[in-house]
């Protein structure tokens, strides 16, 4: 009678909580996952105590996924106002009170040290998200001209700090908003075909848009030095250029099926520079070779395609435009670190999600994730 009739046991009332969870998404972080801490095992073995907070972080950004999973996409959307308003608040006062390092002044002493312009990742796209749904069913060219507005805002104060690599992830995950609400292609392929026509005017006149005393508009010396140093890294191969170069020769070195596990002479060697952070892919294919970067990209084609899966059967617009631009932020991520490593792109500091180090990082990798899992989760419950 007590077994029958008594009080539910722990797992018929945690259950609920766990329901709804989207199985292949959690197997593609699952892999990740493991991919990160295998590889940060190896990379970081001699850098204190990097392995273990790695899997802290992992773990604190598990928790904050578990978490954001089980609030709704109606009240993320009530959410999406204020964080914005928050969000852009703090980076006006980094702007006025902000701590500086390094000639940046990118965080904020609010009683613990914290950098703002992470929380715009994602606070952006819930905002132009947000924005969107209210318009939806009478759009009209205005309504992007204020989305832009409300883009360009944080993105232009980022710039400002300066912190490059984290205004294009917000920019990125703003514009993916944007584009999926329903830009017209009229807009993008002017704005495409003039870059890809400055871009080629650059690589012609190298020798002489890099020259010291030749200035260019609305970048910092050093953020032209990363440019040139792209075109051309072995005009200074023991400064500028040593970056691009030693992970260029270390992703080369890997071969077909790498050196093996904890063999990476590049690495271990330390010419790789910020070997657990914004290089670590330089490290991952020194050992693992094009074989683990084909199983590495194996795992973030699986997590984009997963996540455009939700996007896709997301119930409302709100749904939609958040889970599309939050998937294709992944996207953003990993091909900005490795196209960066691999001497394509400027260095500009973006990490490879799962496989980089830092805490911040991950923690905004989770809250992401966990939205995704929300969104997944409201269209299960409606279906039944």
């Amino acid at each position: 009678m007590s077994a029958t009739f008594g009080k539910p046991s722990l797992w018929h009332r945690v259950k609920p909580v766990f329901m709804g969870f989207d199985g292949p998404l959690a197997l593609a972080i699952l892999l990740l996952a493991v991919m990160g801490l295998i590889t940060m095992y190896s990379a970081g073995y001699d850098h204190g105590t990097r392995f273990v907070d790695h899997g802290r972080n992992m773990l604190l950004a598990l928790g904050v996924l578990f978490v954001v999973a089980q609030i709704p996409p109606q009240k993320l959307m009530s959410l999406a106002v204020p964080l914005y308003a928050v969000g852009v608040a703090l980076l006006i006062a980094v702007a006025v009170f902000g701590i500086t390092k390094k000639g940046a002044t990118r965080w904020l002493n609010v009683g613990v040290v914290v950098q703002p312009s992470e929380m715009l990742k994602i606070a952006v796209p819930l905002m132009l998200a947000w924005w969107f749904q209210r318009r939806e069913g009478q759009l009209r060219v205005s309504d992007f001209v204020i989305a832009l507005l409300l883009l360009a805002v944080p993105v232009g104060l980022i710039v400002k700090q300066p912190d490059l690599g984290t205004a294009i992830l917000v920019l990125s995950a703003g514009f993916y908003v944007i584009f999926f609400a329903g830009l017209s292609w009229k807009l993008i392929l002017p704005v495409l075909v003039v870059g890809v026509i400055a871009i080629t005017a650059m690589v012609l006149a190298e020798d002489r848009i890099c020259q010291p005393d030749v200035a260019w508009p609305l970048l910092h010396d050093y953020q032209k030095n990363r440019v040139c140093t792209l075109l051309d890294p072995t005009t200074d191969p023991l400064g500028k250029g040593f970056h691009i170069i030693q992970g260029m020769i270390a992703i080369g070195s890997g071969g077909m099926s790498g050196k093996g596990f904890m063999k990476g002479t590049q690495t271990h060697l330390e010419f790789i520079p910020e070997r657990t952070t914004d290089f670590i892919f330089a490290a991952f294919s020194e050992e693992f070779g094009l074989m683990g970067c084909l199983a590495l990209l194996a795992g973030f084609i699986f997590l984009i395609y997963r996540g455009l899966m939700i996007a896709a059967e997301a119930p409302t617009l709100f749904s939609r435009l958040l889970a599309g631009a939050i998937t294709l932020s992944f996207f953003t991520y990993a091909f900005v670190n490795m196209g960066m490593v691999s001497g394509i792109l400027p260095v500009v500091g973006v990490p490879l999600p799962f496989i980089s180090y830092g805490g911040t990082a991950m923690v905004t990798l989770g809250l992401g994730l966990g939205i995704l899992m929300s969104i997944s989760k409201s269209r299960r419950y409606m279906q039944r």
